[in-house]
């Protein structure tokens, strides 16, 4: 969906999947609707296993020496389990992805952001957020609504700390997509979740493809 947005408007976009075939795939189907220029390409790796996450940007240094303009931190992990059975293993899993990986890479992809930034025009990064770690979730997601809350508070940190270096913070607070993590919970309530919705529709592409663009750009 993100990605998307920005190949069709001319960015080169690099993809990160821990899946490489699907990985592959997904970049040579984006660059097929690529326009202006835009393109995409895989650089798959695992964020759960940080010797892969610094090889990953790694990869990215030796491709972009120039710098990087933008990074949407998107990568993320759910496990539906009550509190009484929530597992220890499944509480770490999303934890580390969904926060502690985020700092991970941002921290990593410092230099290459600083490289291009500047007052007039900053360097971006972008962390995909959630409204359950605003509100208490609809359905129990403990791990995950802790770790969305996390989320946004570091990005508020990160934008102290990164703003005199030129580097903007940002967090998009996304309701329900249609995304292959929430597949499960919009069959089994997806009814009651567009009921609860102003639009009484869930979210398209194009809402987070059109809000990622705007933070992206000058006036963002």
């Amino acid at each position: 969906m993100i990605a998307q947005g920005f190949v069709e408007n001319g960015a080169k976009v690099y993809l990160n999947g821990r899946d490489a075939p699907a990985c592959t795939s997904a970049a040579a189907e984006l660059t097929s609707l690529a326009r202006n220029g835009g393109s995409a390409h895989a650089l798959p790796g695992d964020l759960q296993d940080l010797a892969q996450v610094q090889d990953l940007v790694k990869r990215l240094t030796d491709l972009e020496p120039a710098g990087l303009h933008v990074l949407v931190n998107n990568a993320g992990a759910a496990w539906g389990a009550d509190v009484d059975s929530y597992p220890d293993h499944a509480w770490n899993k999303v934890l580390t992805l969904n926060l502690h990986r985020v700092f991970t890479l941002t921290q990593l992809c410092l230099p290459l952001l600083e490289k291009v930034a500047s007052q007039d025009d900053p360097a971006r990064v972008i962390h995909i957020g959630s409204i359950d770690g605003i509100r208490v979730p609809t359905v129990s997601n403990i791990a995950y609504a802790a770790s969305k809350a996390g989320l946004h508070h570091m990005s508020s940190v990160l934008a102290k700390e990164l703003g005199p270096r030129y580097i903007t913070s940002n967090v998009l607070a996304c309701g329900p997509f249609a995304t292959k993590m929430m597949r499960a919970t919009l069959d089994s309530v997806g009814e009651y979740i567009r009921s609860e919705l102003p639009l009484r529709r869930i979210g398209t592409p194009e809402d987070v493809a059109g809000a990622s663009l705007f933070l992206a750009s000058r006036a963002g």
